[in-house]
C-alpha cells in the first residue's frame, strides 16, 4: 500500500498543470497516495485545493486548513516546503489529534524570508519570523535539505544534518536535450532570476555600468521580474543599447539566451542550490557567481565557473570582464560546466523515488 502523503507548499501553482508539472505529479502519484494544498489558482483536479497568493491570507490560514485537510485525508506524512509551513503543520497536527509525521523541507536560509524579499517593511517582523522557522525545523520529525548548504542550515538548529538531500525537480529537457552551440564571439552575458533584493539587483546594476563603460560592445539580458525591477528599468534607460530585459520568458526561449551569451551571471545572496546555474551548464555555459550557499555544491572556481565573495562588486566587475575580455576562457569553462552537470541531471523518477525513501525511512523512525 503507497504511504499516504500531504504536500503543503508557498510555491503558486495553477490548474491545469503545466506538462512538465503534470510530469512531476504523475511520478510522485506512482509511488505516493497524495494531496497537494498550495498557495494558486485554477481548479478541476482533486488531488490539489489551492490557497490565496497573498502572504498574510496563506499563513493566516494555514494551520485551519491544514487540520481540514488532515481531517479528509489521514496522511501518513506531511511534507511542508518551509520551515513556517513546517510550524503550520506542527499546530494543525495537535488540532486534530493527528499521528501524521512532520517533513519540514529547507529550500534556503529562512531568514532572507523577511530580509530579502518584497517590501523592506518586512524587516520589522524579522526577530518573529526567525523564531517560528527554528522552531519549525527544531520540532519536525525530519528534514530535508537540497545541497549541502541547506542541510547545514538543518543542522545549525539540529544539531544533525538534513534527513535526505536531493534537489527540487525542474524539467531541465529545453536545456539538456538540444545540441549544444558554441560560445558566442558577442560580449554578452545573462541574469536568469526573481529581481529580489536577496538576488543582488543591485549590485549587478551597479557593476554593469562600469563593464558597459569600459566594453562598449557589451550586452547584458535580464530574465526576471520582481520588486526591484525599477532599478533593471532604469539600467535599460540608462543604457538602451547594452542592456536587455524580458520580465518572463519560456524556457526554450530562456535556453536560447543562455545559448547566445558567454556566461550566466548570478551574484545573489547564498542560493539554497541555484537550479539556473545547473541550466547554465546544461548548455554548456560558465557562470559568475558567488562563492556561497548551494552554488558552492555545484561551482569549482576556475574549473568550471568564476566564483566571488558576496556583494563584491569591484570583484564582479573584474569576473565579468574577464569572461568577456576572453572567448577562450569561456569556452574552457563551459566544456567543464557540461560535464559537471550530468551527475545533477534528475528525471522525474528519480525524483520521485527520493521522495518515496524519505518518507519510508521517517516512517520507519529516521529523523
Amino acid at each position: 500500500m503507497k504511504p499516504r502523503v500531504l504536500f503543503v507548499g508557498r510555491g503558486r501553482l495553477r490548474l491545469p498543470l503545466a506538462p512538465w508539472l503534470a510530469k512531476k505529479w504523475d511520478a510522485v502519484g506512482a509511488v505516493l497516495d497524495y494531496r497537494v494544498l498550495n498557495a494558486g489558482s485554477g481548479g478541476g483536479d482533486p488531488r490539489f485545493r489551492m490557497l490565496p497568493d497573498a502572504v498574510v491570507a496563506f499563513y493566516s490560514r494555514l494551520p485551519g486548513e491544514i487540520a481540514r485537510s488532515l481531517r479528509s485525508f489521514p496522511a501518513d506524512a506531511v511534507i511542508a516546503s518551509d520551515p513556517y509551513i513546517g510550524t503550520a503543520a506542527l499546530v494543525a497536527r495537535r488540532l486534530v489529534r493527528s499521528k501524521a509525521k512532520i517533513i519540514v523541507e529547507v529550500h534556503g536560509d529562512p531568514r532572507t524570508f523577511t530580509r530579502g524579499y518584497g517590501s523592506p517593511a518586512r524587516r520589522f517582523v524579522s526577530p518573529l519570523s526567525d523564531l517560528v522557522g527554528r522552531h519549525g525545523i527544531r520540532a519536525a520529525d525530519a528534514t530535508r535539505g537540497l545541497s549541502g548548504f541547506t542541510s547545514s542550515l538543518v543542522e545549525e538548529v539540529r544539531g544533525v544534518p538534513a534527513t535526505a538531500c536531493f534537489p527540487t525537480y525542474s524539467d531541465l529537457s529545453a536545456f539538456h536535450d538540444p545540441p549544444i552551440t558554441p560560445v558566442p564571439d558577442a560580449q554578452r552575458v545573462v541574469f536568469v532570476g526573481a529581481l529580489e533584493q536577496y538576488k543582488n539587483v543591485d549590485g549587478l546594476s551597479t557593476a554593469w555600468r562600469r563593464v558597459a563603460g569600459a566594453l562598449p560592445q557589451a550586452t547584458l539580458v535580464v530574465v526576471g521580474d520582481g520588486s526591484r525591477r525599477h532599478v533593471v528599468d532604469r539600467l535599460v534607460a540608462d543604457l538602451p543599447g547594452q542592456v536587455e530585459h524580458h520580465p518572463v520568458l519560456p524556457p526554450e526561449r530562456v535556453s536560447a539566451e543562455i545559448d547566445a551569451a558567454r556566461a550566466l551571471v548570478l551574484p545573489s545572496w547564498p542560493e539554497g542550490l541555484g537550479r539556473v546555474v545547473l541550466e547554465a551548464f546544461a548548455r554548456g555555459r560558465t557562470v559568475v557567481a558567488t562563492n556561497a550557499g548551494g552554488i558552492c555544491d555545484i561551482v569549482t572556481d576556475g574549473r568550471d565557473g568564476i566564483l566571488i565573495p558576496i556583494a563584491d562588486t569591484d570583484a564582479l566587475v573584474l569576473a565579468l570582464r574577464r569572461v568577456l575580455e576572453d572567448r577562450e576562457l569561456g569556452v574552457r569553462l563551459g566544456v567543464e560546466a557540461r560535464a559537471t552537470y550530468e551527475p545533477w541531471h534528475q528525471t522525474a523518477d528519480d525524483f520521485a523515488a527520493a521522495y518515496l525513501d524519505l518518507v519510508q525511512r521517517v516512517l520507519g523512525g529516521a529523523r
